[in-house]
């Protein structure tokens, strides 16, 4: 078993710079080199992290035992496919693909060939998503909210795909339950697509999920707020910290029948290098893999769910005349 793995990232956008950069610091991991089409973006990354430009993408499969997918999101089934083809350990960027059909493919080519196939949802990795799951297990109701100012990355996708998805792939991986029923508002903006969302997701189980995302807001705001059995449970991951009313945590509440407080703050997390960390442990350890394809494509299907909810309450408005139809 290889002591290192080899690899190399396409795309040298925002978040293929900083992959690169965390590949460089992460003990198992080597940066073989790097590719965008973009050949002068390319060269400015690689030389602020010291790797070769590669000219094309077959000649970095070439060299690396697995691949980052930092592309843009339209690009992300191909090239993920056609790594794995060429026996590659595969990193994609959040959403696995455009369509369910492309990522039930992705799933598929991915059990087939025994390869890890890793998407990059980061928020599991982070120090959030552990100390909400290590506190509520059995949530009634969850409230997401995601905002921040307008900035043009990210606006070749919607606002679900681009700020939503977090929210709704954390959602999911605490709730653990298939959506039943899913019911969304969204409008665009400043962009081609939606720039604004409220989705409200129904699950088979009883939970109910509302999750709000904006990205032309005035400011940053990631908040969530989550009703259980174990009680009520406040996060701010801008600030880094969660309050939980409940019994069996944190100090006692005078006057309340037996309830008690828990605040607690974390400093700063780098989930991008966790997620490099777990990325190897499956590729060289053959640990599980995290966020698999599997996962990716729940998500995916959460997002154009929401995506079909707001198409269709635009044609209700349309029909019903509070909107013109485009």
């Amino acid at each position: 078993m290889a002591e290192t793995l080899k690899v190399g990232v396409i795309g040298a956008g925002h978040f293929g710079r900083f992959h690169t950069l965390k590949v460089r610091h992460v003990a198992r991991e080597t940066l073989v080199g790097l590719f965008d089409p973009d050949s002068k973006r390319a060269a400015l990354v690689a030389k602020e992290v010291g790797c070769p430009v590669m000219q094309d993408v077959d000649t970095l499969l070439a060299a690396c035992d697995a691949v980052v997918v930092a592309a843009p999101a339209e690009f992300h089934f191909e090239l993920a496919v056609q790594a794995l083809r060429a026996g590659k350990h595969v990193l994609v960027e959040k959403p696995i693909a455009a369509t369910l059909e492309q990522a039930d493919f992705l799933v598929t080519l991915a059990q087939e060939s025994g390869l890890v196939c890793q998407v990059g949802h980061l928020l599991r990795y982070s120090a959030e998503h552990d100390a909400i799951t290590q506190r509520i297990t059995r949530p009634l109701y969850i409230e997401a909210t995601r905002i921040a100012p307008y900035k043009p990355r990210g606006t070749d996708v919607s606002v679900i795909l681009d700020l939503m998805i977090h929210d709704l792939d954390l959602v999911l991986a605490i709730v653990d339950s298939p959506i039943a029923q899913v019911d969304a508002l969204g409008a665009a903006v400043s962009s081609a697509h939606e720039d604004i969302a409220n989705a409200r997701v129904r699950f088979e189980n009883g939970c109910v999920a509302t999750i709000t995302a904006s990205r032309i807001s005035l400011k940053t705001e990631r908040r969530m707020r989550l009703f259980s059995e174990e009680g009520y449970l406040s996060a701010d991951f801008v600030k880094r910290e969660l309050t939980m009313i409940g019994r069996d945590r944190g100090l006692p509440l005078p006057g309340t029948g037996g309830f008690r407080r828990e605040h607690i703050t974390w400093k700063e997390h780098d989930s991008l290098l966790a997620e490099h960390e777990a990325f190897v442990a499956a590729c060289l350890d053959g640990a599980p893999v995290v966020v698999d394809a599997n996962a990716g494509r729940r998500a995916l299907a959460a997002a154009l769910a929401v995506a079909d909810g707001i198409a269709e309450s635009r044609r209700r408005m349309e029909l019903s005349g509070l909107i013109r139809a485009e």
